[in-house]
């Protein structure tokens, strides 16, 4: 219909002409919030593996340390450590310690160390247990302990069996599994002290230091 020259529209007999329209305003106003809700669901997604990755060593950062700590680079180390990741993970921190071991067939291993962890939480820690040893005499070696699901440093003090099977070795540096629950302990040796502690059944994990392995 013309009125005046210009052309107007009966809504009622065409809705089809103004319905695109108030449509597009009805997306529009439901886009924002559709958005909104898709960011805060990503947020809550990624905020959870932010906080494992903070409270977490990366590959490289364990590498660096084992390193420093043992004072040399070989392959064997860098391998070991792959393995480790690829099985357990990201640590959540590390054991940098010495121990003392001795046998003929059947002896005793002692050690202590420093506990550091990814959230700045540090503690003394002593170990002790039965090995099976290959060589005559007292071996002395320094050992890397990579640490796995410990959320509170109390919990380390306890007894952690030794994993069936789970010894690997590599260019002389040599690895095992310790378990306690969900807790993991890797102890990482280099040279003579991977073959004294290589037949551990269980290590003892103390406060303080201890003579019998119980």
């Amino acid at each position: 219909m013309a009125v005046g020259g210009e052309h107007y529209v009966n809504i009622e007999r065409h809705p089809e002409v103004i319905m695109p329209h108030r449509a597009n305003r009805i997306h529009h106003r439901l886009l924002g919030p559709l958005l909104l809700l898709l960011a805060l669901f990503w947020l809550f997604q990624a905020a959870p593996a932010r906080a494992a990755e903070d409270d977490t060593y990366d590959q490289d950062s364990v590498l660096q340390a084992a390193v420093e700590f043992f004072g040399q680079t070989t392959e064997g180390l860098a391998k070991v450590i792959e393995k480790a990741f690829k099985e357990q993970g990201r640590p959540v921190g590390y054991i940098r310690g010495e121990e003392v071991a001795g046998a003929i067939t059947v002896g005793l291993v002692y050690g202590q160390g420093d506990l550091t962890m990814k959230n700045g939480t540090t503690a003394k820690v002593y170990w002790q247990g039965p090995s099976i040893g290959f060589d005559l005499g007292l071996n002395a070696s320094k050992v890397f302990v990579l640490v796995y699901n410990l959320k509170d440093k109390e919990r380390i003090y306890q007894r952690f069996p030794g994993v069936d099977g789970s010894l690997y070795w590599a260019a002389g540096v040599g690895m095992n599994y310790q378990r306690r629950d969900d807790i993991v302990l890797a102890p990482i040796r280099l040279g003579v002290g991977w073959r004294a502690g290589a037949s551990v059944g269980y290590m003892h994990y103390t406060r303080d230091r201890r003579w019998l392995p119980l």
